[in-house]
């Protein structure tokens, strides 16, 4: 199976001179644990034959652990010279995002790794909880609204001390990257957000381009099958006739859209076909009657976050939580 060049975007907010492979493979497969962290560590490893580089973990997904054994494991078969090849990403999970709570969370992190440094590391969602808990979903007695000063001062330490290359956010709002900019001395390299075809996300992406913040996709097929997921996009008639009309598969259009967006993206598939067709999509391109068409295809936001809302929480409603981006 011959390996696929993945392009590259480079972090314009890290100090030095990253970049993000543009397709990296997802690993939040749900329910939280994976029961199955086998076949967790095969689809990296079939990732990594095909071409894929970037590599998208959090502590939440429990997931750290079979990637770190890909990792060395792909060392020793000789698919990888060195785990530098790599770009490893992973996420502060809300119970951490105390000022506190910060450094031992990525030094926990990269324990279940085996890994010296992470590529990335960002703030999973903009909010946080009373105790010390990775269940999903989440006890919402315990939201508190969370410390976005305090919270970023301790993840700029984790990149000054050398645990991550860059550091970044996920699920920001516009308003939240304002207030997040507003104090940061080292600005977030990347936001991680939902964004596909259905939710094109053109506000945030149109801030992050003028504050030189690299987006990334999650979801971009939908994310079907999962709590923060929807069919809307697998069944989008639009974006079924154009796959029909090029041969492509209907995930394919939708991965080469988001492309095209110029935006990196994740893509969880454990299925050795599919994490090849994924890859697959470089070397052709949308035409601009199919850009217009999926320009026009109506709007709305797959995952509300309803697990971070409640009345006694810092976030009572979806309007609240995503400052109207939805």
């Amino acid at each position: 199976m011959d390996s696929i060049s993945i392009p590259e975007l480079p972090l314009l907010a890290s100090p030095s001179s990253y970049s993000i492979p543009v397709l990296g493979l997802g690993t939040a497969v749900y329910p939280f644990p994976t029961s199955d962290q086998i076949s967790a560590k095969e689809a990296i490893l079939s990732a990594i034959k095909v071409g894929y580089r970037h590599f998208d973990t959090a502590a939440a997904y429990q997931t750290e652990q079979a990637l770190g054994e890909a990792i060395h494991e792909a060392i020793s078969l000789g698919l990888i010279k060195s785990r530098d090849e790599l770009f490893v990403t992973s996420k502060l999970w809300c119970c951490d995002t105390h000022p506190h709570r910060v450094l031992p969370a990525i030094q926990n992190t990269l324990k279940n790794l085996g890994l010296e440094y992470l590529n990335l590391y960002l703030i999973h969602w903009p909010v946080s909880l009373k105790t010390p808990s990775y269940d999903f979903p989440i006890n919402k007695d315990h939201l508190l609204p969370m410390d976005f000063k305090g919270v970023w001062e301790a993840m700029e330490e984790c990149q000054k001390l050398g645990l991550t290359q860059s550091i970044g956010v996920s699920n920001f709002s516009c308003q939240k990257i304002e207030t997040l900019l507003a104090t940061a001395k080292i600005p977030p390299a990347v936001n991680q957000v939902e964004m596909n075809p259905v939710w094109q996300q053109k506000k945030v992406r149109e801030l992050c381009k003028r504050k030189g913040i690299v987006v990334t996709a999650y979801s971009p097929l939908g994310g079907q099958g999962t709590p923060w997921g929807s069919n809307a996009v697998m069944e989008c008639e639009v974006l079924k006739q154009i796959a029909d009309a090029k041969g492509k598969s209907l995930a394919q259009v939708c991965l080469r859209w988001v492309y095209e967006q110029g935006v990196s993206f994740v893509v969880k598939s454990f299925n050795k076909e599919r994490i090849k067709e994924n890859v697959e999509i470089f070397d052709w391109e949308l035409s601009p009657e199919e850009v217009e068409k999926i320009d026009q295809i109506p709007q709305k936001r797959g995952y509300q976050a309803f697990d971070f809302i409640a009345d006694q929480g810092p976030y009572k409603s979806p309007e609240e939580f995503w400052d109207g981006e939805i």
